[in-house]
Parts: structure tokens; C-alpha cells; sequence
């Protein structure tokens, strides 16, 4: 098998531009959107709203690699490096905070050209402390860096990297692409270049450890710098609720220079994620506009239900909101559960569906 690096004119991708017309149609409404909705809000909630994007990038894009981190830590790191606790909060998690440390590390230098002590710097965070990584440097050595699946003795390798001899000069190039390719805010150049630099990044496959998580942050801070502002979504949580998807593509993409599949593929991943994250903005403004106009309604049983139904986000809450379940949350009996459930109903914060013993709420936010 030929891999990308190995044809005779490597990197020189070639792609349509065309394949990616209509995403970018979508892409530039949702955009439009986006500020509009951010444009409502101020400073204080537009950074609560940074915090939420990033705390869901560091959860997914290391639950994509099998780790598993503690979503509160993330939180409290993110808020420690961002100053937006009244006093730094312990971290238990270490891998949360190195991962947390990563992605605002990246995203406070999006504006920034790119170099290699930059790239070498977020890996050292990603690893501080690591007893088996090299932190901060190149792979070395002349195992093959393989891609690979399966069961010992049975293993099938999906890829395999550029010997370890070529990464410094293979990164040298890649930076150097990534600084002369100019997008001048254009949304078709932004997601193309996006495209390219993960998959390019991830080709080279440059350190030992790390390489995903390191690539979609880059990819991140592509798309921001190319926008020529910061982005609010999270390509990971797109990525990792199809990983098989996201490796074949990979995979498909890293035997041939031709590169259209990858490029309407990644494309796609940035739409929903942007898709997503205007769902969840505007979700969250329509949240607080219905807790302003219900407020001084509700007592502290209902208050306490209606959060947490508003908590699941604009998917809804699961099932809705029956008198059992409400009897669970609010720690009370059937009757006060039934006499706020029909109070509830009646001031218009929750809409009856079905009847009988199968009668349960929504909201109507």
C-alpha cells in the first residue's frame, strides 16, 4: 500500500471546491446567527458560554482517544486559566487540567501565526509529568509509527506514519504551509484549509502520543484565525459520535494526494458542529428569557423541576415530566406533585400531553 506521504508530489492536495458549495452556504448563515445571538449577551455570558464550548472540546475529544476526564475538573480548570474563579479551585483530575490547559493555550492565540516551539509547547502541556511520553518533543526512533486495530497477532494496520528521521523537516513544511496559506476571512478558504491542516497534521503524526487531540486543536485554531475571530463550537463532540466514520475517512484520505472525500467530509463535521452550537446558544438564551418571565411564579419545588428539565438542553427532557418523576426530583408526595404540576400547566410553563395514566408535561420554552 502507497500512503500520502510516499507519491512524489507530497503535500500538494488536490480537491473540488465545489464539493463543498453548499456547506458553505449553511456554514455563512449559521455564522450570521451565531453573532447575532452572541451579540445579545453580555461579556460575563459570552465567557460562560466559551467555558461551556471548551469544557465539551476537552471531554470529547479525549474521551475520542479512550481517556476519560472528569468534567468538573475540566470546568474549574478552564475557569482558573480563564480567571473566572474568586479563587483557584483545586484540580484533582490531571489529565483534565492538561488537556484544559491545551485548549486555552490554543484558543488565547488564534489570532497568532503558527511555529513549531507553539505545537511542541501544547504537547508539553497535554504531557507534563508524563513518565512515558516525551513531553514537548518530536517522535524519534525507527519503529514504525502505525496506526493499527485488532487483536495481538491479528492486527490490521490502517496507516503508517513518515519515518521518525522525516518529522522535523515534514513539520518544518507543514508550518510553513500553514502560514503562507492565506484565507482573508473567506468561509470557503476558511473550511478548506481547516480540512486540509488536521489531515496533514495527522499524516506527519509527529509525536508519540497525542496527535488527535493536538491536530483537532489545531484544526480549531485554523478555523478561528481564517474566520479572523473566535469560533464557539466543538469539533470533537461531532467527531466522537461517529469515530468510525471519522478514521475511515481518515484512512481513505491518507492512501491519495486526491482529497475531495476528506474535504466534504470534515467540512460536514465543522457545519454540525456549528449547527449544534447555535442550537445550544440559542437554547440557553431562550432559557434564561423563561426563567426572567416565570420566576416570581414558581415555588421552590418548581423552581428546582423546571430546572431541571431546562438543564437537559434544547432536546428536551427525556419522557417529559410526569408526577412520578416529578415526585423523585422535587422529594414530595403525589398530590403536591399533581396540585404544581396542574399550576405549572396553567401559567402556561408546561403543555399537557396525552391523558390518563400516560399524561405527562413540556416545557413550552
Amino acid at each position: 500500500m502507497i500512503y500520502n506521504w510516499q507519491h512524489k508530489n507530497w503535500a500538494n492536495f488536490s480537491y473540488s471546491r465545489d464539493a463543498i458549495n453548499d456547506v458553505v452556504i449553511k456554514f455563512s448563515e449559521l455564522s450570521g446567527t451565531m453573532n447575532g445571538l452572541l451579540q445579545g449577551m453580555d461579556i460575563a455570558r459570552q465567557q460562560e458560554e466559551t467555558v461551556r464550548f471548551m469544557i465539551s472540546e476537552a471531554v470529547t475529544t479525549s474521551g475520542i482517544e479512550g481517556e476519560f476526564i472528569s468534567r468538573q475538573d475540566v470546568m474549574s480548570s478552564i475557569r482558573n486559566q480563564l480567571g473566572l474563579n474568586a479563587s483557584p479551585a483545586h484540580i484533582k483530575d490531571k489529565r483534565a487540567k492538561a488537556v484544559s490547559d491545551l485548549l486555552v493555550a490554543v484558543r488565547s492565540s488564534y489570532n497568532k501565526r503558527l511555529a513549531e516551539t507553539d505545537i511542541k509547547r501544547w504537547h508539553k502541556l497535554l504531557f507534563e509529568g508524563s513518565r512515558t511520553i516525551k513531553a514537548g518533543t518530536w517522535r524519534t526512533g525507527t519503529s514504525p509509527m502505525q496506526v493499527v486495530s485488532g487483536a495481538t497477532g491479528r492486527e490490521i494496520v490502517h496507516y503508517e506514519a513518515p519515518p521518525s528521521a522525516r518529522v522535523p523537516q515534514e513539520m518544518k513544511k507543514f508550518v510553513g504551509w500553514y502560514n503562507d496559506y492565506k484565507t482573508n476571512a473567506n468561509v470557503t478558504d476558511a473550511l478548506i484549509k481547516t480540512s486540509v491542516v488536521h489531515l496533514y497534521f495527522e499524516s506527519i503524526h509527529p509525536f508519540e502520543d497525542g496527535n488527535g487531540r493536538i491536530g483537532r486543536a489545531i484544526a480549531e485554531k485554523c478555523l478561528a484565525q481564517s474566520l479572523r475571530r473566535p469560533v464557539l463550537l466543538s469539533l470533537s463532540s461531532v467527531i466522537e459520535k461517529n469515530r468510525k466514520q471519522y478514521y475511515a475517512a481518515l484512512k481513505d484520505a491518507q492512501n491519495s494526494l486526491e482529497i475531495t472525500g476528506w474535504l466534504a467530509y470534515f467540512a460536514n463535521v465543522i457545519l454540525q458542529a456549528q449547527t449544534e452550537a447555535v442550537k445550544i446558544v440559542g437554547f440557553s438564551l431562550q432559557k434564561t428569557r423563561f426563567f426572567d418571565k416565570y420566576k416570581n411564579e414558581l415555588n421552590v419545588r418548581e423552581h428546582k423541576v423546571v430546572k431541571k428539565m431546562l438543564d437537559a438542553g434544547y432536546k428536551g427532557f427525556e419522557g417529559g415530566i410526569t408526577a412520578r418523576k416529578y415526585m423523585a426530583i422535587a422529594k414530595t408526595s403525589k398530590a403536591t406533585a399533581t396540585r404544581d404540576l396542574q399550576h405549572l400547566s396553567g401559567i402556561g410553563v408546561l403543555l399537557a400531553q396525552g391523558d390518563g395514566r400516560s399524561v405527562h408535561y413540556e416545557l413550552t420554552v
